[in-house]
């Protein structure tokens, strides 16, 4: 797997049906290398500090082949890495083969795999469109979020490169599949 690009973002405001909302989900890439740390990515703006960032929710990734679905289903879009709010970019992300607490080194950085992302209402505000929300928990494409065990510098380009896997934990699919029939959809 590879770092296509790597994405922060700055804190928005947004009137969204008459409600101002503030969100920090509109990423865009950056040419220079970004640090991650070890509750957020340095530079990022985080709002909601209950939902995003923290220690099992520092770095959020996102499949670059999951974006050709997506772009099939909002041909209106003016589409940019980033769009799901994610700081990585990688270019073969696949839930189904990764388990929570499969590490990887990339970059001076050791990742370790927690969990899957949950849509929320700012990713409808991304998208100008609620329907993502629900759309996004019926697809098993949600992401995954890591842990950051060596704090450093990642750039475009870097390879992840696995150093620990655990087959003996759920893949990220499965941990979602698990969250999509507790939450009814």
């Amino acid at each position: 797997m590879k770092i296509i690009t790597t994405n922060i973002g700055e804190r928005k405001e947004i009137n969204w049906k008459g409600k101002i909302v503030t969100t920090g989900i509109f990423k865009f890439p950056v040419d220079t290398p970004i640090f991650l740390d070890v509750e957020d990515v340095k530079d990022d703006t985080i709002c909601d500090r209950e939902h995003h960032g923290g220690i099992d929710q520092a770095v959020y990734g996102y499949s670059l082949k999951h974006y050709e679905y997506w772009k099939a289903h909002y041909t209106n879009l003016e589409w940019e890495y980033g769009m799901f709010g994610e700081n990585l970019t990688i270019d073969d992300l696949d839930e189904t083969s990764i388990h929570v607490g499969d590490t990887f080194k990339v970059g001076e950085v050791v990742l370790e795999v927690t969990k899957p992302r949950q849509p929320c209402m700012k990713l409808g505000v991304r998208f100008n469109d609620m329907k993502i929300v629900k759309q996004f928990w019926q697809q098993d494409y949600p992401g995954v979020y890591f842990k950051v065990i060596q704090t450093g510098k990642v750039t475009a380009g870097d390879e992840l490169i696995q150093v620990k896997k655990c087959i003996e934990n759920p893949t990220i699919a499965e941990v979602y599949k698990r969250k999509r029939e507790e939450k009814g959809m």
